[in-house]
């Protein structure tokens, strides 16, 4: 394993992750829930669900980040290194994924294991493990 030194940004990264400790800190001090993102979303589409303004903003946010940081850097370049089909089917293999792990890797992975929660832990544990795999598979064994 080699690292570009060139294209090496620890601390825009190391702010991004201060960000969003901060923005999940906050979301459940002032509302009392998890900042899972998954969780969020199936809130908007459940109109029995309670704190949907809430899920809006939260998820509006997110999505207006990348416009904030236009204001002070370029975005990174994007390469996809897979086609559309490949796309729609690990989007709903995620999906399934977070719905029966029931959350997401926000949820376990960055509120979960700040809780201490075990259940959390097991869930990142799984989903770390199965994205190596995978990884490995296709990369590897497939050639992909």
């Amino acid at each position: 394993m080699t690292i570009d030194w060139a294209n090496f940004t620890p601390w825009s990264a190391l702010a991004g992750g201060l960000l969003i400790g901060l923005a999940t800190g906050i979301f459940v001090l002032f509302n009392g829930r998890i900042a899972g993102i998954s969780g969020l979303l199936g809130s908007l589409l459940n109109p029995k669900a309670s704190g949907r303004l809430d899920s809006l903003l939260f998820i509006v946010g997110i999505l207006l980040a990348p416009a904030l940081w236009l204001l002070f850097a370029e975005l990174p370049q994007v390469e996809m290194q897979v086609g559309p089909l490949g796309l729609i089917i690990a989007g709903l293999l995620v999906g399934f994924g977070a719905r029966m792990g029931a959350g997401c890797t926000s949820g376990h992975g960055i509120c979960g294991l700040s809780r201490l929660s075990p259940r959390s832990l097991f869930a990142t544990l799984s989903f770390m493990a199965t994205g190596f795999a995978t990884v490995f598979v296709v990369r590897h064994l497939i050639g992909a």
